[in-house]
């Protein structure tokens, strides 16, 4: 059965273990290879595909990921949905560790990625609406889930896309408080924009691993993000479980 739904793990989450694999396939696209094989299986009786976006052993730094790669990929065997999982740090005050947020706007601070398929041999300029980046309907039924479970979760919150792949500084996360942002990431660009240009419905549920830059004393250490996210990607596995069963065929973007 040809699935409809992907979900991209990211930092934590390199393998889903509540899936129930059928096979595995490598892909080819006209723009490298994708991250990771793609993971065929079922969750929850629904068709699912399983991409590990920094490689199945956590080796792509968020700068080296093929983004063009991963989301052609998954939009070649028939992907229509796709739930995009991530780390991130809080910079609101109520973005605490363990905390899940589904983002509705995001910040672009990354450069040098490929982030558009509309590059070359073109026939015409192409502009796509990125208004809202994210899908909407797929949002809500995430966060429907988290609530039926009670899970701890932000519905509305703005995503900092950083370059990576070293940590922000405090006065970097100064302005992007002062910009608006939230919750700060590596990942979310241009991984969203990409998905809107093939007409696929994204949206992402980030977890968040430690509090950015200057929030708190001291340096961060990846113990200390490791530890967080042991707990986070427990709860995103059971948010999965619950939802992936609820989403519809098709949803719009």
């Amino acid at each position: 059965m040809t699935p409809s739904i992907a979900i991209i793990g990211g930092t934590g989450l390199t393998a889903l273990d509540t899936l129930k694999i059928t096979y595995r396939e490598t892909l080819s696209t006209p723009y490298g290879e994708p991250s990771s094989p793609v993971i065929r299986g079922e969750l929850g009786g629904r068709a699912v595909a399983f991409l590990a976006r920094h490689g199945p052993r956590h080796t792509l730094p968020p700068h080296k990921i093929n983004y063009r790669a991963n989301l052609w990929a998954l939009h070649r065997i028939g992907v229509k949905q796709v739930i995009a999982v991530a780390a991130v740090g809080g910079i609101r005050g109520d973005m605490a560790p363990g905390v899940l947020a589904f983002p509705d706007q995001l910040v672009d601070y990354t450069w040098g990625r490929h982030c558009t398929f509309f590059e070359d041999n073109l026939s015409h300029v192409t502009h796509v609406d990125f208004t809202e980046p994210y899908c909407g309907e797929l949002r809500e039924r995430l966060i429907q889930a988290a609530r039926a479970l009670n899970l701890d979760a932000r519905e509305s919150c703005t995503y900092a896309a950083a370059q990576g792949p070293r940590l922000e500084t405090a006065a970097e996360i100064r302005r992007m408080e002062r910009d608006g942002c939230d919750i700060v990431g590596m990942t979310g660009m241009p991984e969203a924009a990409l998905a809107r240009e093939l007409d696929l419905c994204y949206a992402a549920c980030a977890v968040v691993a430690n509090r950015a830059a200057g929030k708190v004393p001291g340096a961060i250490t990846m113990a200390e993000i490791e530890r967080n996210l042991i707990e986070g990607m427990g709860k995103v596995k059971t948010l999965l479980a619950r939802a992936v069963p609820l989403l519809g065929e098709v949803a719009s973007r």
